[in-house]
């Protein structure tokens, strides 16, 4: 079984497989991004010694410097993707660059006494100035200046891809790097021979340090080898405060005049010589010597890595095809404290739907976001329902009592008939005591019943339909009934025949109030 094979080992959710190298401060592994429904993808993992892991000013800076990094967005600037703290690991999880780092090929290139072509130099250094220029000019979201500086810039964190384009790495991780160096006794560790002499002083830092060491990795590449090559720290320390340096071209024959003019003014010991910015170094260096296109630097780099470029491609293929077997998603999450770094098993996934949670006391779905008023749809539809039901129960009883009532007003009001008037009996509360002058009249069945008409006053009238409603009774009166003002009418001429018309010679009104048809009295 090969070393991706063995080494696989998850970390929240990514898979940690093969070293692909090492430094005094991590080990850069191969890793995989496990995501859910079978989703991967292939990651460069920064694993930081387990000293540095285990320090706590160190795990913040590192953290600090990288929600930093994250802002930055170049082509030629590998991204920092994410800064894992789990199971006593602190893990900086970057893009992986299919390639070689500048500091392997130029070491191969010294092995063969060879060095980079000008035309390729140029390309890969000014790809370098390009993606530090993109650093120093990053802004925060309200576009304040962040004033990054990587203070790390060497071969080694320069990554050359298959597709021809020069990276810089490790953006974040520099300036904790160098907090921890400086803090140990007063000890300088590190990559001293890149430095710009004002960091060597521990001064004040700016864009400038990193023209400085963008300019010794050119020099070192138009000559093929160290600039400051030398065993003792202190002793290269010396020669960088010192400002020795000798032009390329005085010793490589071939390498173009032009080229000394920006090396020796980027290696100045004054840092208000040096270019201003990187982007006018990389455009001074571009009008020195015309880049090689990208697909002539990849044809250079297969050139000069073809075995290592064939090794990490097949220990790349293995580590994918064994990251298929790996759980995924939910299944690759941690249990336990480590769980609340992960998606689904963070407190946030615990909660219930938004569909389900209360809306908050005093406010309204309408004051909420799109999402959030869809969300408690259900609820109000439920409420729109019981408020149409309570409505609907309200005016069910409401029209009951309106026909409770209106049968009870049909048993006392006078019912409209098309049938003659003549068909109808007496009513039977009419059989109530009658003045003795009228009581034969009364009794005589070929002539209705004549009450004297008093003009009551509107008490004794609703006293009357009071009891008639008493009384019960389904006599009714012929004729519409046109309720209008109330006149007394005139006396009854008993010698007078009724007619047809008269029988009843009375009606009753909309309110239940009997009265005599005039031309019945």
């Amino acid at each position: 079984m090969s070393e991706a094979q063995t080494a696989a080992r998850v970390i929240g959710r990514y898979a940690l497989f093969a070293q692909i190298a090492a430094g005094g401060m991590a080990a850069v592994h191969f890793g995989r991004l496990l995501g859910q429904a079978g989703f991967s993808r292939t990651v460069a993992i920064k694993r930081l010694h387990p000293h540095l892991a285990q320090d706590p000013e160190f795990v913040s800076m590192l953290l600090d410097e990288a929600r930093l990094a994250a802002r930055i967005r170049h082509p030629n600037v590998v991204s920092t993707l994410d800064v894992v703290a789990l199971e006593g690991e602190l893990l900086v999880v970057m893009e992986y660059v299919h390639g070689d780092s500048l500091a392997r090929l130029l070491g191969t290139l010294r092995k063969e006494g060879a060095r980079v072509p000008p035309a390729i130099a140029s390309a890969i250094v000014s790809s370098v100035l390009y993606g530090l220029h993109a650093a120093h000019e990053a802004t925060s979201e309200s576009g304040e200046p962040l004033g990054i500086i990587h203070r790390d810039v060497s071969p080694q964190n320069v990554m050359v891809g298959t597709d021809g384009i020069a990276r810089v790495v490790d953006f974040g991780v520099a300036k904790a790097a160098g907090r921890i160096q400086e803090t140990r006794e007063g000890q300088l560790k590190g990559k001293i021979r890149y430095m710009a002499p004002e960091q060597l002083k521990r001064g004040e830092l700016d864009r400038a340090a990193d023209i400085y060491a963008a300019s010794v990795v050119l020099w070192e590449c138009l000559v093929g080898r160290r600039l400051f090559d030398d065993d003792n720290e202190w002793k290269i320390a010396d020669a960088i405060l010192a400002g020795v340096t000798t032009a390329p071209s005085k010793l490589v024959p071939g390498v173009p005049a032009e080229l000394d003019a920006i090396v020796l003014r980027g290696l100045s010991t004054d840092r208000t010589l040096r270019f201003r910015t990187a982007f006018d170094m990389a455009a001074a260096l571009e009008e020195a010597v015309a880049p090689s296109t990208p697909r002539q630097v990849a044809a250079w780099l297969e050139k000069v890595a073809d075995e290592s470029l064939r090794v990490r491609a097949a220990k790349l293929a293995a580590i994918e095809g064994q990251s298929r077997a790996l759980p995924h998603g939910e299944d690759s999450q941690p249990s336990g404290s480590d769980a609340s770094q992960t998606g689904a098993s963070s407190p946030r996934a615990a909660e219930p739907p938004p569909a389900e949670r209360p809306l908050a006391e005093g406010l309204e779905p309408s004051h909420t976001s799109v999402g959030t008023a869809q969300s408690f749809a259900p609820s109000r539809a439920r409420r729109s329902s019981a408020w149409a039901a309570g409505l609907g129960a309200v005016a069910g009883i409401f029209v009951l009592g309106l026909f409770a009532w209106g049968f009870g007003f049909v048993r006392t009001a006078p019912q409209r008939s098309s049938e003659p008037a003549a068909s109808l009996g007496p009513r039977p509360e009419e059989s109530a005591p009658k003045p003795p002058a009228l009581a034969t009249a009364s009794a005589a069945p070929s002539a209705p019943e004549v009450s004297p008409v008093v003009e009551a006053e509107p008490e004794k009238d609703a006293q009357k339909s009071h009891t008639e409603k008493i009384g019960g009774g389904s006599a009714s009166g012929s004729g519409k009934v046109t309720p209008g003002p109330r006149a007394k009418p005139p006396v009854a001429d008993r010698t007078k025949p009724p007619v047809a018309a008269c029988e009843p010679p009375y009606f009753f009104d909309a309110n239940g109030v009997k009265h005599f048809k005039p031309e019945c009295l």
